[in-house]
């Protein structure tokens, strides 16, 4: 009798202790599933499409290597992700530079990454048959994506007034969508980047050729919101490196036209604020 009693004793342990075991086992999966998500907001300077295409590869890698889940976020056009940026709606960004000196201190963001081996240039474009130089843009519709977008923008017209050239400015909400208006003989020029020129549509862009460079500059920063946890941060930053050799990862780079990524850090951007540029 005893030894039966002893017998079910043991066994409503047994059971005891292998519920309790699939209870953690089940507790620790949901915590493994439920990663912290950040928001990854890029500057729109193409189609939200192209942009989501460009830049998920490289997101799930990096969220990978760094036990989080980074989903892409952009805006319809870039005044409407600078009013997100300066209210810290994102987690992580990519923005340009004279957005990073804006925001670095206020709502707060910190300087991941940047682009490796890379500068900054400005570019103008004009149709394939255009003939003219600087000087015959005078008194000229001058399309940029828009105002504060800084090597499309700031700093092309800065150089042509420097240049002596007075023209009036059409802003036209994209990079892509001043390459296809000049394209469309809708303005004689337009200000853009080297990276989103080399990367936009090859039937577009047959049309079109550089008439000018600007000056070379720090390039957009990969940048995370200072009220993300520095344990989030610290995996992030660690990851950097690593994605270089990571072929998902590669896939991204590939598509926005740049070698990988190296560390950053905020005072990389000391040449953009010494320009003293008020908008």
């Amino acid at each position: 009798m005893m030894k039966k009693k002893i017998s079910r004793v043991f066994e409503a342990s047994f059971r005891h202790a292998q519920l309790l075991t699939c209870l953690f086992s089940l507790f620790f999966t949901f915590n493994v599933m439920a990663k912290q998500e950040l928001t990854f907001g890029v500057v729109p300077q193409q189609s939200a499409a192209k942009l989501a295409k460009q830049w998920q590869p490289l997101l799930d890698s990096w969220g990978r290597l760094a036990g989080v889940d980074i989903k892409f976020a952009t805006a319809r056009d870039i005044p409407t992700f600078e009013k997100r940026l300066a209210a810290g709606e994102y987690d992580m960004a990519y923005m340009n530079p004279y957005h990073f000196t804006l925001v670095n201190h206020t709502p707060g963001y910190t300087a991941l990454a940047r682009a490796k081996d890379k500068r900054i240039t400005g570019i103008l474009v004009a149709r394939k048959d255009w003939d003219g130089d600087l000087k015959d843009l005078q008194n000229q519709i001058i399309a940029f994506p828009a105002p504060r977008a800084f090597g499309a923008t700031i700093i092309n017209q800065s150089e042509l007034s420097q240049n002596g050239v007075d023209f009036d400015a059409k802003y036209v909400g994209s990079h892509d969508s001043v390459y296809l208006s000049v394209a469309r003989g809708l303005y004689p020029a337009g200000g853009g980047v080297g990276r989103t020129f080399n990367s936009f549509n090859d039937e577009t862009k047959k049309d079109l050729k550089i008439i000018y460079r600007t000056e070379a500059y720090t390039p957009h920063a990969f940048a995370v919101f200072n009220q993300v946890d520095t344990q989030t941060k610290d995996a992030l930053r660690d990851a950097v490196v690593k994605l270089n050799q990571d072929p998902q990862a590669k896939q991204s780079f590939d598509m926005l036209k740049i070698k990988g990524l190296q560390m950053a850090k905020d005072s990389d951007w000391n040449d953009i604020v010494q320009l003293g540029i008020s908008l």
